[in-house]
């Protein structure tokens, strides 16, 4: 009768939504049965919190060789002498403020200047936009559980066996392994975005989407802390890569048994959240599903590429802070490596807090009807590209003081929460059907900002220098405002025509042939000056 009574509901929901196609599901067994019983957490929740797992996953992995690679290479130049500046800050690793190497570092074995070092930590990147439009692509088409999971998994495999390739092949060998972590890493955005367009009501997806990618704080906070601990007392570095390896190939056997790629494809989800689910999330999978990505009209979008320099923007910002707060940490003020750990990990700690209280307020804002979902996208934004430029370049005048630089850093990245209910969650309410498809536009563009950062800084830095730093910080400050203007001119917080043509018809003079593989004639009652950028 439970199973009866499951294939009813989801028939009735379908109906609601005017869909004809047939539901498909799991067969129900005693063990689903038995599941279902025991789980009271509504299932959306439960993808949000291993979601979250996994972004932290995804950043630990990523992030752990940021502070690893200072105790990787010593501090000298390659002719064997030190560096003298004569601003720099006092510390008790240095003598006459000559750059030296350090007796507690005896696994220093590397002889990397800044320039190879921002090349390392740049090749990251290069795998990670190159599989950005290909993982939308299979997330799309197979489901996003194991294009996600598959593709974390083998960055996990990499990460451990990290120390072995480095002590093989040097620099290069590792620079070729951080392509290949980029390339597992690639879908993870946009597997994601997908899953949430399927599992997340439109008025819950500022709250789940702080929830989900405030993984990469957790991430970054777990990455940097527990990094600071391991490195700690000159011991090897290698012990990094094992442990946050470890961590991802158990979040891999977890998100294996719990979270599926749809709703209907859920053995075990109770019948009244399924329901709910099919009456409120806004996508048209049986349309998705055989029509083209309508690439025509997407890269026609004045919103999606307001979407692309914003992201640009704090991509700019956000790398600049996660790939080398530790070596400014370390290197300029001064910190010992254990402290660099803990003190690097306080602005993620309060990025992710401030990121729950501006979803919460984004969506109270928008269900009270105090502004509409595109004004809440811009505020949002605003606030996590111009306040954190403004607080980085506070923080670089703060000079030595490192109190009150830290401070600069941490509120700088508690503002740049914002990010999450503003732009990060824009895709879903521009294209909840091909939300995979633009996330990895979006994110493959974006992208070249963690690849340039890295070794722009490293060019920038060459003696790791408080002026040096400066010029950089200024750099970041006008990417951040300069793209954060081109995103409040033509941002929008609407479901746009391209992404359900059959809805919404064909705007008003389009001559650039169909979007779907048969022709769609606009509807008479529907109007595109009806569907009016930004309404809620």
């Amino acid at each position: 009768m439970a199973n009866l009574d499951d294939t009813e509901a989801q028939v009735q929901a379908h109906k609601l939504l005017g869909q004809k196609t047939r539901i498909s599901r799991p067969l129900d067994n005693g063990l689903t049965r038995a599941l279902r019983s025991c789980c009271v957490i509504p299932q959306r929740y439960i993808l949000g919190v291993m979601g979250l797992l996994g972004v932290c996953n995804a950043y630990t992995m990523r992030v752990c060789l940021n502070l690893a690679i200072t105790q990787m290479v010593n501090r000298t130049r390659g002719d064997g002498s030190g560096y003298v500046d004569p601003n720099a800050c006092p510390s008790d690793d240095s003598i006459n403020n000559v750059t030296t190497i350090i007796a507690d570092k005896p696994y220093a074995i590397f002889d990397w200047d800044e320039k190879t070092q921002g090349l390392i930590l740049s090749g990251f990147y290069y795998g990670y936009a190159a599989t950005q439009v290909p993982g939308g692509y299979l997330a799309e088409k197979f489901g996003g559980k194991w294009t996600l999971g598959v593709g974390l998994l083998s960055t996990a495999l990499f990460t451990f066996l990290t120390p072995v390739v480095i002590r093989a092949g040097g620099a290069t060998w590792l620079f070729i392994l951080r392509i290949l972590q980029g390339m597992g890493e690639g879908p993870t955005m946009p597997a994601l975005m997908i899953m949430l367009a399927r599992w997340v009501p439109p008025h819950e997806r500022s709250f789940q989407g702080a929830l989900v990618f405030g993984g990469a704080q957790i991430g970054n906070i777990f990455g940097s802390f527990m990094s600071g601990i391991l490195l700690a007392d000159g011991r090897d570095w290698a012990y990094v890569f094992y442990f946050f390896g470890g961590f991802g190939i158990l979040w891999f056997c977890l998100w294996s048994m719990f979270c599926y790629s749809t709703p209907n494809s859920h053995p075990y989800i109770s019948k009244k959240e399924l329901t709910y689910l099919n009456n409120n999330v806004t996508t048209a999978e049986s349309t998705h599903n055989k029509d083209p990505v309508p690439w025509k009209a997407l890269l026609r979008s004045a919103p999606v590429w307001a979407l692309v320099w914003a992201a640009v923007g704090h991509d700019w910002g956000y790398y600049t802070m996660v790939t080398d707060l530790p070596k400014y940490s370390h290197d300029v003020l001064k910190y010992n490596i254990a402290t660099t750990g803990t003190l690097t990990a306080l602005p993620y700690i309060a990025m992710w807090v401030s990121s729950f209280l501006f979803g919460l307020v984004c969506d109270i804002c928008i269900k009270k009807g105090w502004h509409t979902i595109k004004t809440g996208r811009i505020i949002h934004t605003t606030i996590a590209a111009t306040g954190p430029a403004i607080c980085i370049i506070l923080a670089s005048y703060a000079g030595c003081d490192r109190t009150a630089a830290m401070v600069y850093f941490v509120l700088s990245m508690a503002l740049m929460g914002g990010f999450y209910s503003g732009m990060k969650v824009n895709a879903l309410d521009l294209a909840p059907n091909y939300a995979g498809t633009l996330t990895s536009l979006v994110n493959t563009t974006s992208t070249f900002a963690g690849i340039i950062t890295p070794y722009l800084i490293g060019l920038l830095t060459p003696d790791s220098t408080l002026a040096q730093w400066r010029v950089a910080f200024w750099v970041c400050f006008a990417v951040l405002v300069g793209t954060n203007i081109i995103y409040c001119i033509w941002a929008d917080g609407k479901q746009q025509w391209w992404d359900d043509v059959r809805q919404f018809g064909y705007p008003e003079g389009w001559k650039h042939g169909p979007l779907t593989r048969d022709t769609v004639e606009q509807p008479e009652s529907v109007r595109l000056s009806d569907h009016k950028s930004g309404s809620s």
